[in-house]
């Protein structure tokens, strides 16, 4: 019986044109692999091809996982591992299994005693509590807030308190296109003196990164933060 494969966590660039945030030694493992787990198997063919490798993509073997994925289907996708050899799971955008739906594929491995091997990359969220001046001794990721406005205004209130109370910093998404939405929900909610954070285009050419207090964001002239993916953080 062969040896097991591993299970390579495998980050991927923030946006176009930033592969260069990607270590050197990743992309050797990248290039080592034929097996790919990604949300789209369009955009890591993307990626990969940025990176120049050797074999011919007619050589790579993707698999599909998204919300048209069945679980009898992901029961099959670490299969390869137990023939000797290794995947790569790949994000859309940053690190797998962090905002990701390849968490799953990850609790499966640990379940099938798989060695799971995470690889150094970007990560949004991280970047942004990096640079955002707030605490980072503590801290809570709160996904998505609500789409509606009264119910975001809610969850806007309800952070704000967490973050008061705890001393912890708070840190959400929101669907791209929906940015103006939120910051203009978070200015005419938010107590003026809460200091409140956006990361937008995080390691692009486009980057915008800036704290301060409420009272100051609603004299400040706001950027074009359409469709622009975008950390938000509140202290």
């Amino acid at each position: 019986m062969s040896q097991k494969g591993k299970l390579y966590l495998i980050p991927t660039p923030l946006g176009e044109d930033a592969v260069e945030t990607i270590p050197s030694y990743v992309i050797e493992i990248l290039h080592s692999l034929e097996f790919f787990i990604a949300e789209r198997a369009k955009t890591a063919r993307h990626f990969i091809k940025t990176t120049h490798p050797q074999k011919a993509f007619s050589e790579l073997s993707f698999t599909e996982l998204n919300k048209r994925t069945t679980p009898q289907e992901i029961q099959t996708f670490l299969d390869p591992i137990f023939e000797g050899k290794d995947i790569g799971l790949l994000s859309e955008a940053g690190c797998p299994g962090v905002a990701d739906p390849g968490g799953v594929i990850v609790q499966m491995a640990h379940q099938r005693e798989i060695e799971v091997i995470p690889l150094v990359g970007p990560s949004s969220i991280l970047l942004a509590l990096m640079a955002s001046g707030m605490n980072g001794q503590s801290f809570a990721f709160q996904g998505y807030l609500s789409a509606k406005k009264p119910e975001l205004a809610r969850d806007l209130k309800r952070l704000e308190q967490l973050a008061l109370k705890q001393k912890q910093t708070q840190i959400f998404i929101e669907t791209p296109y929906r940015n103006g939405q939120l910051i203009e929900t978070a200015l005419s909610t938010l107590s003026s003196n809460t200091r409140f954070c956006v990361a937008a285009n995080l390691t692009l050419p486009t980057q915008y990164i800036r704290t301060q207090r409420i009272q100051k964001w609603r004299k400040t002239s706001l950027p074009d933060l359409h469709k622009k993916p975008t950390i938000f953080l509140i202290f």
